[in-house]
Order: C-alpha cells, then sequence, then structure tokens
C-alpha cells in the first residue's frame, strides 16, 4: 500500500496551506513589500480552491500584518520596516511554525499535548485571548487607517481649486 499524499497527512484547511505559500513567497522575497498580491482569481488557479478558500487565505495574512487590502484595487504587502524588508520582529503563528519544522509529520498530534488554543502563557493568558485581542486591534488599526484616508481625500478636495 503505498502511503497517503502529503496532503491527506495535513488536516488543516485548504485555505491554510495557501497561505502558508504565499507567506513563503512574502519571507523569500518573491513578492516585495509594496507589491500587489496575486488576484482572487490568480489564487484560486494556482491552487485550485474555491473563490473564498482564496480569500480566507488572503486574510490569514491580513490578521497576521503581512499584507493590506484597498477596496476596489486588490491586496498590497505591507511595509515591514524601511529597509523594504520583513522586519525582524514578525514571529510566523505557531502552527505555522511547528508545521515548518516538523514538515508533514505530525508528531506530537494527539499525544495529549495541549492544542494551540489551550497554551497558556507564563501570564496565564490563552492563545485564543492573545488572537483575539489582535484581531480587536489590527480591527481599530484598520478603522483609523480608513479615516486618515479618509481625512487626507478631502484634504485633497479642498485643495482643488473649483472650475
Amino acid at each position: 500500500m503505498s502511503p497517503a499524499p502529503e496532503s491527506k497527512q495535513d488536516r488543516r484547511p485548504p485555505y491554510q496551506h495557501a497561505a502558508d505559500e504565499l507567506r513563503r513567497d512574502l519571507l523569500q522575497g518573491r513578492i516585495k513589500p509594496g507589491e500587489q498580491m496575486p488576484s482572487i482569481r490568480e489564487l484560486q488557479e494556482r491552487f485550485g480552491v474555491a473563490n473564498m478558500t482564496a480569500r480566507s487565505a488572503l486574510n490569514v495574512l491580513r490578521d497576521e500584518g503581512l499584507i493590506y487590502t484597498i477596496h476596489g484595487r486588490g491586496s498590497f504587502v505591507a511595509d515591514h520596516n524601511a529597509g523594504g524588508e520583513l522586519s525582524a520582529n514578525y514571529t510566523a503563528p505557531a502552527w505555522y511554525l511547528a508545521n515548518k519544522n516538523e514538515g508533514s509529520d505530525q508528531a506530537g498530534q494527539g499525544e495529549g499535548e495541549p492544542d494551540g488554543a489551550e497554551t497558556v502563557d507564563a501570564a496565564g493568558t490563552t492563545l485564543a485571548e492573545v488572537l483575539a485581542a489582535l484581531r480587536d486591534e489590527i480591527r481599530v488599526l484598520s478603522a483609523d487607517h480608513q479615516e486618515l484616508r479618509r481625512e487626507v481625500e478631502e484634504l485633497k478636495a479642498a485643495q482643488q481649486p473649483k472650475l
């Protein structure tokens, strides 16, 4: 009997696999800060996934702060530092690092080890609580960003000579 394909051993959803590949492209510099990410349609074709799966992959990267989206224009790689490279402060999610270090081997799974949502730090905060707080902070920053964009547009409009 032949071994199961690699994708069968890893039970994570397809959008996480797509997000992993895109994250690798970003970390390896194949897509540089400021460049536009591939369109949803291109991602669908590249990964053989549905529209919502491709969107979910981009949402993962957006939640991690690696990309940002401009409505009607697309998603772009975020500037992480002045040098144009990903910041040394960036740490990939634990599930990504575990998968990267273990490859397709799922060692440690189902052996009584806590999953990511159960992990508790020294202060007694679970990973799920930290992620929820980070998502809230991202939403606030996104709202602030949109407000600043509106203010800039209003200032530009006010400076335009009226004909």
